[in-house]
């Protein structure tokens, strides 16, 4: 029977974002799978081109006579993009947008960097016989002979650049004496990108009875062939790191490779040197700052087998292992995970997909989970590893909250409350550090009263309405909108409004209020160049700074054991976005924060600030008690119906005509509405983003709420081909996002 392979081709080429039928001639049944890369001829001049086989199938729908033959498979294709192919059709499906954006995004880089060079000229002679040829040049009065020579007499092995610049010799002179056996001229490829640091004698680790529990379950399923999604869920400082290096050494013990994922580029410096000191060289680093040519060379080590474990943050996920063991989630709990590019996938989910697909294990890690994370190991979809102890047997910090409201009655008008002054003064006479962090995340103009602590939220989706210009407060899931108020609802008060507050402002506060202290700010202004997170980071850790002034960057997995106090700043301004997720978003930027403080032998302290101390995610957050807040959380997601609890689907149109944009949403939701025959979803909007117009862009936000996310996925598809099918909408940018980490 006759088969025919669906190939896609020329994927940097979005115009040829479709399937092209070949037929399988005979010499090739049973050599080609989904993902084979093959030559297949081309339009009308049959130019032969690279293409991947995305599906099989018995019959085509082209006339026979147009149907061209697959001409071969791709002399360098590498079985592992093959793999690749099969994810990318899997988030493809499972977050939309085109075949060719998926695969742009998991495959690695296609076009080849020049290679960097090193060459060096290593004298072959003993000194006697080296001694002697000198001797034979000098009579023959050969003198850039006699200068080579005599200088590697004195060093034997040299840099060819230094060689040829200092001694003024040239390469032909250099082949003349390679030819005769006085030296060798040997050629080393460098890799750009590869950590600069050196193994030290193998680091010993010691596992309390949690750790090895926790290293010992994961183990047991995993040399039996059980591979499943393991959650890490340890307080701050409990040492998970500790335990991904026990699972990471027993994995690349059987011969496999491994994942490790962090969210931010500012954790690589202390993650890498942790690893680095464990596996050495054997490790490699993405992370997005690197060259093409960087990230180009590690890929190469990865293909050639020089490398059993990769770091980085979400893109590190497509490494191309070719017996890929174990992928880590660091931190699983980070919106950095979910990208903000079409396709819209989240790093946790496709790493538990990539994971069933090469039969490998996922262990995710956080001292504050997802609710999704969470969610999964209470209905037996994971398995719950639990670390409630600091590994070292240090005390959780104790934790002060203060109430603003009190210091505004009180006359103290400053961000920085009473209690944190007196603190940060102590920390200063003792020799301690310091760290103040401003939660800033997810602040998008709410309007908030500085007397009671009221905000102003919307009637109908109990999130925070969104300050605008001209005076108006507008919900972004619905649309909702109404006057700005003059005056508090709730006490009277003229304190209302947006609170604003930037970490140039903080740090010009502390160094006025503290003008002994030598300060350091975090922040996207101070981090612009390559490696200067390390350096920041370096410099407070070498104790060259008393006070390390940042938003979230500076609260993210950091060790700093001299560091006692830690002082939150306006932690209402995340609690109080206009997100669904606001309460987690505070829960988890809280905890992370406090975790900071006492990592060390002396023990530390924590300042919240607030203007609201009742609510259950500060309340929770100053005890540590995450359980409890999922409890609460999880009674606000049931009576809303949002993740996990439901699934939600958005779909972010763009476009230049604004009007037109609004009719072409319209006629979107009017299509759902008709499409939803079993009246199983709930639909919101659409309504404008928070950002209305960028880059000349109208935008305008339609949300999809349901219970079963199977329903929402084949809503998605029905949608596209509505899309296509009419061409009204070809002015139109939609993109599809299941699960958004954020409102628009």
């Amino acid at each position: 029977m006759q088969m025919y392979a669906d190939i896609i081709v020329d994927i940097t080429n979005e115009k040829l974002d479709r399937i092209f039928q070949y037929s399988i001639p005979s010499e090739l049944r049973g050599e080609l799978s989904v993902g084979t890369e093959v030559i297949v001829p081309f339009g009308n001049g049959n130019r032969e081109i690279s293409g991947y086989v995305v599906s099989f199938s018995e019959k085509t729908d082209y006339p026979l006579e147009k149907i061209k033959p697959v001409l071969k498979k791709a002399e360098k294709s590498v079985a592992i993009e093959s793999k690749l192919v099969a994810l990318a059709a899997w988030m493809k499906e499972q977050y939309g947008g085109t075949m060719i954006q998926a695969l742009k995004t998991v495959l690695p880089i296609k076009r080849k960097e020049s290679s960097q060079i090193k060459r060096k000229v290593r004298l072959l002679l003993s000194t006697k016989e080296a001694k002697e040829k000198l001797k034979f040049y000098q009579d023959k009065n050969q003198k850039a002979r006699v200068r080579l020579l005599a200088g590697l007499i004195e060093q034997p092995e040299q840099d060819y650049e230094l060689v040829t610049k200092k001694l003024n010799v040239t390469l032909a002179v250099i082949r003349s004496l390679k030819e005769q056996g006085v030296l060798a001229l040997e050629t080393q490829e460098l890799f750009r990108g590869s950590v600069k640091y050196q193994k030290h004698e193998e680091e010993k680790i010691y596992l309390n009875e949690q750790q090895q529990q926790a290293a010992g379950r994961f183990w047991d399923d995993y040399s039996k062939g059980i591979y499943g999604t393991y959650l890490v869920y340890g307080i701050t400082g409990s040492g998970k790191t500790e335990v991904y290096i026990e699972m990471i050494r027993r994995v690349i013990g059987q011969g496999r490779q491994v994942i490790v994922l962090i969210p931010e580029i500012a954790l690589t410096y202390q993650t890498v040197l942790r690893f680095y000191s464990r596996f050495g060289d054997r490790v490699s680093v993405l992370n997005s700052r690197m060259s093409a040519g960087e990230r180009y060379d590690q890929m190469e080590r990865v293909k050639r087998g020089e490398v059993d474990v990769m770091i980085g943050p979400r893109s590190a996920l497509f490494t191309p292992f070719g017996n890929l063991g174990l992928i880590v989630v660091d931190e699983e709990h980070e919106s950095t995970y979910k990208s903000e590019q079409v396709p819209r996938y989240h790093a946790r989910e496709t790493a538990i997909a990539r994971a069933k697909m090469e039969r490998a294990s996922v262990v995710l890690g956080s001292a504050t989970p997802s609710l999704e994370a969470f969610f999964k190991c209470r209905i037996k979809d994971s398995v719950l590893l639990r670390l409630t102890k600091r590994a070292a047997g240090q005390r959780l910090p104790t934790v002060h909250t203060v109430d603003m409201r009190e210091e505004l009655k009180s006359g103290n008008r400053s961000i920085i409350s009473d209690c944190l002054k007196e603190k940060v003064r102590e920390r200063l006479k003792r020799g301690q550090q310091t760290m103040l962090f401003i939660n800033r995340r997810g602040y998008a103009g709410f309007v908030s009263c500085r007397s009671c602590g009221y905000v102003v939220k919307c009637p109908h989706c109990d999130v925070s309405l969104s300050e605008h210009k001209g005076g108006k407060m507008v919900c972004h899931y619905c649309g909702h909108e109404e006057q700005a108020a003059d005056k508090c609802p709730c006490c009277g008060s003229d304190c209302i409004g947006g609170f604003k507050a930037g970490t140039q402002q903080i740090e010009d506060i502390v160094k006025r209020e503290f003008t002994d202290a030598v300060v350091l700010r975090m922040d996207m202004d101070t981090t612009k160049r390559k490696d200067s997170h390390a350096k920041i980071l370096s410099a407070f850790s070498n104790g060259e700074a008393d006070i390390l002034i940042g938003t979230q960057m500076i609260v993210k997995g950091h060790d700093f054991p001299n560091v006692t106090l830690v002082g939150i700043l306006a932690a209402d301004m995340s609690l109080y976005s206009n997100d669904y997720r606001s309460g987690e978003r505070t829960f988890e930027l809280l905890t992370q924060a406090a975790g900071r403080a006492g990592r060390g032998e002396v023990s530390g302290e924590v300042v919240i600030q607030t203007y609201s101390p009742e609510h259950y995610s500060i309340r929770m957050a100053a005890k540590q008690d995450y359980e409890g807040f999922y409890e609460e959380e999880m009674r606000y997601r049931e009576l809303m119906g949002y993740p996990p609890v439901s699934c939600l689907l958005a779909v972010l149109m763009t476009g230049a005509d604004e009007e037109y944009l609004r009719i072409a949403a319209s006629y979107l939701k009017g299509f759902a509405v008709r499409a939803d025959k079993m009246r199983s979803l709930q639909i919101i909007g659409p309504a404008s983003p928070y950002v209305n117009k960028v880059n000349d862009e109208y935008r305008r936000i339609l949300y999809l709420k349901c219970g079963k996310k199977e329903i929402l996925i084949q809503m998605k598809d029905l949608m596209e081909q509505y899309i296509e099918m009419n061409s009204g909408f070809q002015s139109i940018r939609i993109q599809f996002d299941l699960n958004p980490m954020r409102v628009f």
